[in-house]
């Protein structure tokens, strides 16, 4: 692991930069898997999309992304990206386990 500054070269930026992508990743799967999970104390399709928890959590993750240094809006965008995905996924597992239980 190295600094930005004791980079080198672009082959060890690019590696780092690989390396730091690959937590994020495995990162994203955990946060997934919590997600799944969430599915089980869900009522309906309304408490799986929970719109008002959504842009709740939009505005945590933007005060995050300013704290940061990085543009909150390119940061919102990707929480609506990944979280509409997450929430497609969850939906179906929900559909699933709810199936089941009736």
């Amino acid at each position: 692991m190295k600094t930005p500054d004791e980079c080198t070269n672009m082959a060890e930026i690019r590696s780092e930069i690989d390396r730091i992508d690959r937590q994020i990743v495995a990162l994203l799967g955990q946060r997934f898997a919590y997600v799944k999970a969430a599915a089980q104390f869900k009522t309906s399709e309304t408490s799986v999309k929970a719109p008002e928890r959504l842009e709740a959590m939009l505005v945590d993750r933007r005060v995050w992304a300013e704290t940061e240094g990085l543009s909150a809006d390119a940061i919102e965008k990707m929480y609506r990206d990944l979280v509409s995905y997450f929430v497609s996924e969850e939906m179906q597992h929900w559909q699933r386990s709810d199936s089941v239980q009736s």
